[in-house]
């Protein structure tokens, strides 16, 4: 982490555990992770703090995960009014019309086999790129799959966490 992400973690430390509960909230909608989270603010170092969120998505039980996964939206739909989706979904900003559909079909395919929305760390990946990681990995099995699902949560989370400490900076 750099300079600035000290100075990211400063303004972090300073909100009231309200506020703190709401941030990490629109990080990541499981209450459990959350609390985890919470439990041990104000954070020392960034390192630190990711590697609380490294240990508290490890420890999600499956009811935990599947409201962290809840509160994504389907690649290629970010909901309305979400800065965060459409930024980390851009990669289908410029998807043509064919390969939307397509991913539309996936995803639906990916939900009724998995009962979950398709997650990935969306961030830098081309249209392309997802579509070939849901294809893949709907023949996955339910455990392969679900450890597969918390490592593309914990990135997510990691990135936005990262992003909370840098931004303004």
């Amino acid at each position: 982490m750099t300079s600035s992400s000290s100075s990211g973690l400063a303004r972090f430390n300073a909100l009231a555990h309200d506020e703190v509960a709401d941030v990490l909230h629109e990080i990541c909608s499981s209450e459990a992770w959350s609390a985890a989270l919470l439990a041990f603010h104000p954070y020392a170092t960034a390192a630190a703090l990711l590697t609380a969120s490294d240990a508290a998505t490890a420890a999600l039980s499956g009811e935990d995960l599947a409201e962290a996964l809840a509160g994504h939206p389907p690649i290629g739909r970010p909901e309305p009014g979400d800065p965060v989706s459409a930024r980390e979904q851009r990669g289908m900003a410029d998807a043509s019309d064919a390969l939307r559909a397509e991913m539309l079909e996936l995803n639906l395919a990916y939900q009724k086999r998995f009962g979950h929305v398709f997650l990935i760390c969306a961030t830098g990946a081309t249209a392309e790129q997802m579509r070939d990681a849901l294809r893949a990995r709907a023949a996955n099995t339910p455990g392969r799959e679900n450890t597969i699902v918390r490592t593309e949560l914990g990135k997510i989370n990691r990135i936005r966490l990262t992003r909370l400490l840098t931004e303004g900076e």
